[in-house]
């Protein structure tokens, strides 16, 4: 079977911005779910430790474990075995001391894509994917779009399927993917059926020690990614509920997910 293989910046980000499709895949393809930005690191400090203590965890647990088990949870619950969890710190550990920074751009001196593309490279070499979903950058996140650069130094285009960062996309819907994505993209959907749309939101309340500060709780989750999916298909003119995602226009493969209908 072919191998589809998501990239998530953070332990949600794929979760909450591309599930459905994960879903949709998996009648037919090998799903891999690999996420950069997992390493943990004791004795957080400064602005790194209130991005742990604002959602109400105490400072002597070990936050990042917390967030791989919730991702494993995520993974049981939309069905996927192949999970991989990267050993790279998050930009609050890297120098961002602040909100403000965080979402300015990539930091200067931050080259941490380049040991992200090493990493991306063997990855590729092992699985062999015929596709590859990555964040568009819609937020301006320093980890987003350190991703990006590091599948922009070692994948080739037509092999990138660009999905919308969610909740950016519900926060700013006329947000505008990163200047650092391929030109000529054109986007696609993937439209999602109840019960998909019903596990991607179960999928996304594993996350508990997140949804409550990123959605507002169990309840506003699901009524929040209802409304956007509803809002997604609308806007591109379908039915239903769908999620969206940029392809170049070389890509010769369009998702024909009704195939897959179980």
């Amino acid at each position: 079977m072919p191998t589809a293989l998501f990239l998530s910046p953070h332990l949600d980000d794929a979760a909450f911005s591309c599930a459905g499709t994960m879903l949709a895949l998996q009648a037919g393809w090998d799903i891999c779910h690999c996420t950069v930005f997992t390493k943990s690191v004791p004795n957080p400090v400064g602005f790194a430790l209130r991005c742990q203590t604002d959602k109400s965890i105490a400072p002597d647990v070990d936050y990042m474990a917390l967030r791989r088990r919730e991702d494993w949870e995520f993974a049981r619950i939309v069905g996927v075995k192949d999970v991989r969890h990267w050993d790279f710190a998050e930009a609050p550990h890297r120098g961002y001391e602040s909100p403000a920074m965080l979402f300015a751009g990539i930091r200067d001196g931050d080259e941490i894509w380049k040991p992200i593309a090493e990493r991306l490279q063997g990855l590729i070499h092992e699985m062999e994917p015929a596709h590859i979903l990555a964040p568009q950058g819609l937020g301006n996140h320093a980890d987003h779009l350190q991703l990006i650069t590091a599948v922009r130094k070692v994948v080739e285009d037509d092999l990138v399927w660009w999905y919308r960062d969610t909740p950016y996309a519900i926060r700013e819907p006329n947000a505008k993917p990163s200047p650092l994505l391929p030109s000529r993209l054109t986007e696609q959907t993937t439209p999602l059926f109840e019960h998909w749309l019903t596990r991607k939101i179960a999928g996304a309340c594993a996350y508990e020690s997140q949804i409550g500060f990123q959605f507002g709780g169990p309840d506003e989750t699901a009524r929040k990614l209802r409304e956007f999916h509803k809002a997604e298909a609308a806007r591109l003119e379908k039915e239903g509920y769908a999620e969206t995602w940029l392809a170049t226009e070389q890509d010769p493969w369009r998702l024909e997910v009704t195939k897959h209908y179980d």
